[in-house]
C-alpha cells in the first residue's frame, strides 16, 4: 500500500512537470513569434528612404514658414531615428532576455510594451514622410510660381527693350521699375544663400508682386500712349481747324465756351501725358475716357450746326409754303363754318377750334418772319432754326388733321340729315303698316295700353320731322331721336305681334273647349269669364290665360298642343 502511493505520488509529479514544461515551452513560442514580428517591422521601418526624402526636400533651398516647416519635420526624424530606436531596441533585447530565463509572464508585458513602441514608430514616421511630401510638393509648386514670375520679368524687360516706342514718355520710368525689380531677386538669392529664410521669402514676395503689376501696367500703357501721342491731338487739331472753318462760313454757335471747352480738353491731354510719365495708368485710363467724351460732344457740337444748315436750307421754302397752306386752309374753313352754322346747330366747339388755329398760325408766321433776317444777317445758329421749323411741321400737321376732322364732320352733317329725313319716311311707313294690319285683324278693340304706345310711337316720328324742318337743325337731337324712333318701332311691332297671337289663340281655344262645356263645369265659366275679358274688356291675353288655365286642368297637354299648332301654321292661317 505505501509502495503503490510513492508510485502514485511519482507519477503526479511527473505529469506536473511535463505540463509545465509544455506550458513554457509554448509560452516562449509565442513571445518569440511577437520577437519575430518586432524584428521584422523594425526593419521595415529601418528600410523607409526617410533619409533620402529628408535629403530631397533639404536641396530644395526652402525660405521662409517652408523652410521652419522642414526643421520641424527634420527633428522629429532625428529623436525617433536615435533615442526612439534605441528605446525599441532596449525593449526587444530586454523580451529576449526574459523569455531566455523562463520569466514568461514579465516577457510578455515587455513584448506588449515593445509593440506599443514600435506602433507608436510607425505611426510618428507616416506622418513625418506625409508632412515632407506635402512639403515637397508645395515647394515645387512655389517654385514653379517663381519661375513663371521670372518668366514674366524676362519677357517684360524684353519687350521694354524691343518695343521703346511703344512706351513713350513712360519708358525712363519704367526702366527704372524693370531695374528695381532685378534688384529684388538679385537680394532674395543672397539672402537665401546667406540663410536668413524668413526676409528671403519676403523680398521675393515683393519682386513676384512688382512684376505681375508691372506687366499689367506695360499692358495698359501703349493704347493709352496711343491716345495721348496721336488720337486726341489729331481730333484736336482738327475740330480746331474745322471750328474756324464754320466760323469763317458764318456759322453761328449757341454755346459760347466752345473754344474754352476746347482748351481746357487741350490741357487735359497734357495733364494725363505727365501722369503717363509717372506710370500712373489708373488715373490716366479716367483721365482719357472723360477726354474722349468730351471730344465727341465737341465733334457732336459742330456736327448739329452742319446737319442743321442742310436742315433749314432743305426745309426753308417748303415750312414758309405749309404755313401759308394752312392759313388759307383755315380762312376756307371758317367761311365754311359760317355757312353751316347757319343751317346747323354747333355742338364740338368748332368755331373756336378753327379760331385757335387762326392764333396759332399767326404766331408761326410771326417766328418765321422774325428768323428770315438773323438767318441772313448770320445772328443765329442753323440748330436754333431747325428746332422752330420740326416744331412748325408738328403743329401744322396737327392743325390739318383737326382741319380735315372738322371739314368731314360738316360732310357728315349734310349726309345725316339726309339720312334722318329718309328715316322718317321709313318710320311713317312702318307705322302705317302696323295701323292696316292691326285693323285687318277685325278685333273688338284694342287694350288702353296698346293705344298709349301706338300715339307715343307717332308723336315721336312727328317731333322727328317737325325738328328736321326747323331753320336750324341739331345734328345731334336728330341722332337721338331717331334712335328713339327706331326702339319704339321695335317695339310697337313686337306688341301688335303678341296682342294678335293672343287673340287668335284665345279664339282657338274657345273653339277646343267648347266641346266640354255641357260636361264640365270650370270651362264653362271659364269660356263665360274669357270671352268678358275678349270682348268687353279688350284684355286678350288674360282672356287666353283665363282659358288656357282652364282646359289644361280638363286635359293636360292641351294648350301647348294648339299653341304649337297656331305657331307652325302662321302662313296658313
Amino acid at each position: 500500500m505505501k509502495n503503490n502511493l510513492i508510485i502514485i505520488v511519482v507519477l503526479a509529479i511527473i505529469i506536473i512537470a511535463a505540463v509545465l514544461y509544455l506550458v513554457g515551452y509554448f509560452m516562449r513560442k509565442k513571445n518569440q513569434m511577437k520577437l519575430d514580428d518586432l524584428e521584422k517591422r523594425k526593419e521595415e521601418l529601418f528600410d523607409l528612404p526617410v533619409i533620402e526624402e529628408v535629403d530631397d526636400v533639404k536641396k530644395m533651398h526652402m525660405v521662409g514658414q517652408s523652410q521652419n516647416t522642414f526643421r520641424e519635420w527634420n527633428q522629429r526624424w532625428t529623436e525617433i531615428s536615435t533615442r526612439s530606436f534605441a528605446e525599441l531596441e532596449s525593449q526587444i533585447f530586454e523580451v529576449e532576455n526574459l523569455n531566455e530565463t523562463f520569466r514568461f509572464m514579465k516577457a510578455k508585458k515587455a513584448v506588449a510594451e515593445a509593440d506599443q513602441t514600435m506602433t507608436e514608430m510607425e505611426s510618428e514616421v507616416e506622418i513625418i514622410r506625409n508632412g515632407l511630401k506635402e512639403l515637397r510638393e508645395s515647394e515645387e509648386r512655389n517654385s514653379l510660381e517663381v519661375q513663371k514670375a521670372l518668366d514674366v520679368y524676362e519677357e517684360i524687360s524684353k519687350l521694354l527693350h524691343d518695343e521703346k516706342s511703344e512706351f513713350g514718355s513712360a519708358y525712363p520710368e519704367l526702366q527704372k521699375q524693370i531695374k528695381n525689380i532685378e534688384i529684388e531677386f538679385t537680394q532674395f538669392v543672397t539672402l537665401n544663400t546667406s540663410g536668413d529664410p524668413i526676409e528671403a521669402r519676403e523680398v521675393l514676395e515683393n519682386a513676384e508682386r512688382h512684376t505681375y503689376e508691372l506687366d499689367d501696367v506695360m499692358k495698359r500703357i501703349p493704347p493709352l500712349y496711343d491716345e495721348l501721342n496721336r488720337t486726341f491731338p489729331d481730333q484736336l487739331k482738327e475740330i480746331e481747324d474745322g471750328y474756324k472753318r464754320l466760323l469763317a462760313d458764318h456759322y453761328v454757335f449757341p454755346e459760347k465756351n466752345f473754344e474754352d471747352e476746347l482748351r481746357r480738353v487741350q490741357k487735359r491731354v497734357k495733364n494725363s501725358t505727365v501722369d503717363l510719365e509717372k506710370t500712373e495708368v489708373d488715373a490716366v485710363e479716367v483721365a482719357n475716357r472723360d477726354t474722349a467724351n468730351a471730344i465727341d460732344a465737341l465733334y457732336e457740337i459742330m456736327e448739329r450746326e452742319i446737319n442743321a444748315k442742310k436742315y433749314v436750307m432743305t426745309n426753308h421754302k417748303v415750312v414758309g409754303d405749309y404755313i401759308a397752306h394752312a392759313l388759307k386752309n383755315n380762312r376756307q374753313l371758317m367761311i365754311e363754318l359760317d355757312h353751316t352754322s347757319q343751317s346747323y346747330t354747333l355742338n364740338h366747339n368748332e368755331l373756336g377750334r378753327s379760331r385757335g388755329f387762326q392764333t396759332e398760325i399767326e404766331e408761326l408766321i410771326r417766328r418765321y418772319e422774325d428768323f428770315e433776317p438773323k438767318l441772313k444777317e448770320h445772328t443765329i445758329p442753323f440748330s436754333e432754326v431747325q428746332a422752330f421749323f420740326k416744331d412748325c411741321y408738328k403743329i401744322l400737321d396737327d392743325i390739318e388733321n383737326q382741319q380735315v376732322e372738322i371739314d368731314d364732320s360738316l360732310k357728315d352733317l349734310r349726309k345725316g340729315e339726309k339720312v334722318a329725313q329718309e328715316k322718317v319716311d321709313q318710320y311713317d311707313f312702318r307705322l302705317r303698316n302696323i295701323k292696316r294690319y292691326v285693323e285687318k285683324q277685325r278685333l273688338p278693340g284694342l287694350p288702353a295700353d296698346y293705344l298709349e304706345f301706338f300715339f307715343v310711337a307717332t308723336d315721336r316720328i312727328e317731333e322727328l320731322s317737325k325738328a328736321l324742318n326747323r331753320i336750324r337743325i341739331n345734328m345731334e337731337e336728330i341722332k337721338k331721336l331717331s334712335d328713339l324712333c327706331n326702339e319704339d318701332l321695335e317695339l310697337l311691332d313686337k306688341k301688335t305681334n303678341d296682342l294678335v297671337n293672343s287673340a287668335a289663340l284665345t279664339e282657338q281655344m274657345m273653339q277646343y273647349a267648347n266641346r266640354y262645356r255641357h260636361t264640365h263645369e270650370a270651362i264653362r265659366v271659364a269660356m263665360e269669364n274669357s270671352l268678358e275679358l275678349f270682348s268687353k274688356e279688350y284684355r286678350y291675353q288674360d282672356a287666353l290665360d283665363e282659358i288656357g288655365t282652364a282646359l289644361e286642368r280638363v286635359e293636360p297637354g292641351a294648350f301647348r298642343r294648339i299653341e304649337d299648332f297656331y305657331f307652325n301654321n302662321l302662313d296658313a292661317i
